[in-house]
C-alpha cells in the first residue's frame, strides 16, 4: 500500500484499518522529551527531563499545575500540551465554581479524552500532537493517567512517555508492585532514578530534570532545584552512567527543534 494516499487526512480509513494522521501524532510524542510519573496510596510524582533546543535558549515547561489537586506533565508538541492544560484548568474552576468542590480526577480525564477524540474524525482539523500524564488525588484516592492523542486513556501505578521512556519503563516495571506502600520520600527518589534512565550519559543534575508532588495534605507543587539537587545527593545516584540507555522507546530529539517537543 502507498502510505501517502491515505495520510493527508485524518477521516480517511488505509485498507489496512488504520489512521495514518493519528499514528504520526503519537509518534511525536515518542520524539518528545521523557515524562514519567509514578503513584502510591497517597502520593503521585511527575518528572520531566528539561531539553533546550540550543545552548542559547531555555527550556520549554513541561509540568503545569490544573488546581490543587490535579498536575499534568506533558510529551510532544509544547504548543498543544499548553491548550489543553488551559481546557483542563477551566474545567476545574467550572466545576468548582458550580458544586463548590474539587473536580474528580477520573471525569477531567475523560472529558480531555473526548476532546482529543473529536480531533479524529473531523477533516478541518488535527489530532493533539501531545501525551499527558494526569495525576490527581480525590475523595477515591491517588490517581495516574495516560491520556493518548487517539483519545484513549488509561489508568496506570507508573508510566513514562516521551523518547527513551523504554528505559523507565524497564526500570518501573521491576518496582512498580512496591511503589502503593512507598513514602513520598521514596516515590520522588524513584522519579529520579527512572529519570536517570532516560539520560544518554548525562549525569543527572536537577537543572535538567523537574519533579512535581501532590498528595494527601499536600496541594499539587513543583520543587524547586535546591530541593531536588538535595535529594539526588541524599540518594547518591549522582555519577556517571554505567553505560546509555537503550533508546527503545522512540527516536531522539535531533531535528525536530522547530516543533518545540
Amino acid at each position: 500500500m502507498f502510505r501517502n494516499q491515505y495520510d493527508t487526512d485524518v477521516t480517511t480509513w488505509s485498507p489496512a484499518g488504520r489512521l495514518f494522521q493519528v499514528e504520526y501524532a503519537m509518534e511525536a510524542v515518542k520524539q518528545g522529551s521523557a515524562a514519567i510519573g509514578l503513584r502510591s496510596k497517597t502520593h503521585i510524582v511527575l518528572g520531566c527531563v528539561n531539553k533546550a533546543n540550543s545552548e542559547l535558549s531555555s527550556h520549554q515547561k513541561k509540568i503545569f499545575k490544573v488546581d490543587d489537586h490535579i498536575g499534568v506533565a506533558i510529551a510532544g508538541l509544547t504548543a498543544d500540551g499548553r491548550v489543553l492544560s488551559r481546557y483542563m484548568r477551566n474545567e476545574c474552576i467550572n466545576y468548582s465554581f458550580t458544586y463548590e468542590s474539587p473536580l474528580p480526577v477520573g471525569r477531567l480525564v475523560v472529558q480531555l479524552a473526548d476532546k482529543a477524540q473529536v480531533c479524529t474524525q473531523r477533516s478541518w482539523k488535527r489530532p493533539y500532537g501531545v501525551g499527558l500524564l494526569v495525576a490527581g488525588l480525590d475523595e477515591s484516592g491517588a490517581h495516574l493517567y495516560y491520556n493518548c492523542p487517539s483519545g484513549n486513556y488509561f489508568e496506570y501505578q507508573a508510566f513514562a512517555i516521551g523518547s527513551r521512556s523504554q528505559a523507565a519503563k524497564t526500570y518501573l516495571e521491576r518496582r512498580f508492585e512496591k511503589f502503593a506502600d512507598s513514602s513520598r520520600d521514596d516515590l520522588v527518589k524513584d522519579a529520579l532514578m527512572a529519570i536517570r534512565e532516560t539520560l544518554q550519559g548525562e549525569t543527572l543534575k536537577s537543572s535538567i530534570c523537574t519533579v512535581a508532588v501532590v498528595g494527601v495534605g499536600e496541594s499539587f507543587h513543583i520543587l524547586d532545584q535546591e530541593t531536588v539537587e538535595q535529594m539526588i545527593n541524599a540518594f547518591d545516584i549522582v555519577g556517571e552512567q554505567e553505560g546509555p540507555a537503550a533508546d527503545q522507546g522512540g527516536s531522539t530529539e535531533e531535528g525536530v527543534a522547530p516543533m518545540d517537543i
